[in-house]
C-alpha cells in the first residue's frame, strides 16, 4: 500500500473531507488530494504532523510493509468493527464524569457504514453522562477468535428519524420498550471514532 493509499484510508477513517484537511496542515485542498493519489509526496514538517493526527509513525506512513496490527485497524471498516462487536455479543462502554469512570454492558450496536449508533434511555445515568462528557471508550471480546476490539472516541445525541427507523428494524425489541408515550425515552447517540485497534 502506497503513501497516498495509506493518507486516504486514515483521513477517511477519521471521517474528515480532504479540505479539512488541508485546513489544518495549512496546504491547499489539492495538495492532499496530490498526496493521496501519490503524484507528490508531503513535506518532512507535513509527515510529522500527519503521523501526530493520525495517531501512526511515520514508518507506517512511508514504509510499504504494513504491520499486521496496523493493517488489520486500517483496512476494517465502520462496518467491520460493527459485525466484530455483533458477534462478541455485548460490548462494554466506558464513561467518565468527574474523573470517575464508569464501565457499562451494552448489547445494541448498528452501522449505517458512515458511523457506529448505540441506544441507551434518557432515564439511566449513562444518557446525563455522555450529554456532559461525550469522550468514552468501547472494547468487545470474541471468545471465538480470542480477539479484542477497543474504540476510542465521541458519542454525539443522534435525533435523526431514518436512523431511529434503522436502529429499530435492526432491534425490533426497542419498538415495545419504547412503545407510546415511552418513545420519549429512547436516545441514540452516533460514536465518532477517534481510533480504534483490535488485537
Amino acid at each position: 500500500m502506497t503513501t497516498g493509499e495509506k493518507l486516504a484510508l486514515l483521513r477517511e477513517k477519521k471521517g474528515i473531507t480532504q479540505e479539512k484537511l488541508s485546513e489544518i496542515l495549512n496546504v491547499s485542498r489539492q495538495s492532499v488530494s496530490r498526496w493521496e493519489t501519490d503524484i507528490s509526496f508531503p513535506e518532512t514538517d507535513k509527515l510529522i504532523i500527519l503521523s501526530k493526527f493520525f495517531e501512526c509513525s511515520i514508518d507506517f506512513l512511508l514504509n510499504e510493509d504494513i504491520q499486521e496490527n496496523e493493517a488489520n485497524s486500517l483496512d476494517m471498516s465502520i462496518d467491520d468493527c460493527c459485525k466484530f462487536i455483533r458477534e462478541c455479543g455485548y460490548f462494554f462502554l466506558a464513561t467518565s464524569l468527574d474523573n470517575q469512570p464508569k464501565l457499562r454492558p451494552f448489547g445494541m450496536i448498528y452501522s449505517n457504514k458512515k458511523a457506529l449508533y448505540i441506544v441507551t434511555d434518557k432515564r439511566k445515568n449513562v444518557y446525563s453522562d455522555l450529554i456532559v462528557n461525550p469522550q468514552i471508550e468501547m472494547a468487545s471480546y470474541n471468545l471465538s477468535t480470542r480477539r479484542w476490539i477497543r474504540i476510542r472516541g465521541r458519542a454525539e445525541a443522534d435525533s435523526s428519524i431514518l436512523i431511529k427507523e434503522e436502529m429499530i428494524n435492526a432491534y425490533p425489541l426497542l419498538k415495545q420498550k419504547f412503545d407510546g408515550d415511552a418513545e420519549m425515552f429512547l436516545a441514540i447517540f452516533k460514536i465518532l471514532i477517534d481510533e480504534f485497534n483490535i488485537f
